[in-house]
């Protein structure tokens, strides 16, 4: 079955972020299966923001094709950073890197990248990237300490979540607002159906 062929051609996703299957799923998009793909997130010494998310999508993409249930598939993979500069925000797993985050990001402008790679049917990979300028408020003391007790933040890029509570601090977005909360629909949509993929 090939994407020209006017069938249904099969589309995965290789991502455990529930944001990214929610998002996919507001567009009326199920996919075919959803794979969590073991892939080593770890930043390289001197990694920048941009090479990062580009080279973790890569890797997901590939492990989710290998993984694949069913040939012939598209699989869509992304990965999502958040940067102040240079600076590559972590994943806060704990109370302390949500508050050195939250911190960093008070009062100022930052930038939130997703790296999208599509594996076509014969294993070619096609990537975008697209960037997001967030600003945040000057956060008060009670502000941070507040959002702190949520638990809001707990394994989010950048030590929070754009579509919860944390969207009473961000003023102002330049670009793609799907693209903060982790999947940029208009410019995955588009890479897909130029690849030939086809909705149900």
């Amino acid at each position: 079955m090939s994407p020209g062929s006017g069938a249904h051609v099969p589309l995965g996703l290789a991502s455990a972020s529930p944001r990214r299957l929610d998002l996919l799923r507001r567009c009326g998009i199920e996919p075919s299966w959803v794979v969590g793909p073991d892939v080593d997130e770890t930043t390289r010494q001197g990694e920048l923001p941009r090479a990062y998310a580009l080279r973790v999508a890569r890797a997901k993409a590939m492990a989710g094709a290998a993984q694949a249930l069913a040939a012939g598939a598209f699989v869509l993979a992304a990965d999502t950073v958040v940067a102040c500069g240079r600076r590559i925000l972590p994943k806060a797993l704990d109370e302390p890197a949500a508050a050195a985050c939250l911190d960093l990001l008070s009062g100022r402008r930052h930038r939130v990248m997703t790296a999208v790679v599509v594996a076509t049917p014969e294993r070619r990979l096609v990537e975008r990237l697209v960037e997001t300028v967030v600003r945040f408020k000057r956060l008060t003391a009670a502000e941070r300490d507040a959002y702190l007790a949520s638990g809001e933040w707990h394994g989010k890029a950048g030590g929070y979540a754009i579509q919860g509570q944390a969207e009473a601090f961000v003023p102002a977005i330049q670009g793609s607002y799907s693209n903060v909360v982790g999947l940029p629909l208009c410019e995955t949509l588009g890479l897909l159906e130029g690849l030939g993929w086809k909705r149900t």
